[in-house]
């Protein structure tokens, strides 16, 4: 896979690791974490709320384009560039246009909300506060476009994973 490849899903669907694990198994590849950016606010910073707008919102819109312009340019420079960040609804489609390297993937893990929430118990960082898994599950499943590869990956291990998004970049391959 060469150009930008965008991991997408709920929190603690395993993009992280996904992500991490795809980027070491090519040979030149960089991975690109959206929550740096947010993290790099240092002062001023809101986070995006359910049905939030305003500065939480704009913070938002401004960590996507830069992720995009930051995986443009890794790849303009020969690497892949592997993003992962919690893209959904609509924001997947107007993401997808921010990017300008070509070919471009998207992949969308989506394991059950079981499995979720299995693995968020089991984590030492906690993503959910202002959302429940199955409020965020259903809106991954209800408003985001079927762009890309959809990937259950509730049973699946992480080799698996990064195997079954080798194996179906045609279909993830969305530019």
């Amino acid at each position: 896979m060469r150009g930008v490849v965008v991991i997408t899903g709920v929190m603690a669907s395993g993009k992280s690791t996904v992500a991490q694990a795809l980027a070491e198994g090519l040979p030149r590849a960089a991975h690109v974490r959206g929550d740096v950016f947010r993290r790099m606010i240092v002062s001023g910073r809101e986070e995006y709320v359910p049905g939030g707008d305003g500065e939480g919102e704009a913070q938002l819109r401004l960590r996507y384009r830069l992720s995009a312009a930051t995986a443009d340019a890794y790849a303009q420079a020969g690497f892949t560039a592997v993003v992962q960040d919690v893209v959904l609804g609509e924001d997947l489609a107007s993401y997808v246009g921010l990017v300008r390297t070509r070919p471009l993937y998207v992949v969308v893990l989506a394991p059950s909300p079981e499995a979720v929430a299995a693995r968020e118990a089991g984590r030492a960082k906690t993503g959910y506060g202002a959302w429940s898994v199955a409020d965020l599950d259903g809106a991954l499943r209800a408003s985001t476009p079927r762009l890309g590869l959809w990937l259950d990956s509730s049973e699946l291990t992480v080799g698996e994973t990064v195997e079954a998004i080798l194996a179906g970049r045609e279909r993830a391959r969305v530019r």
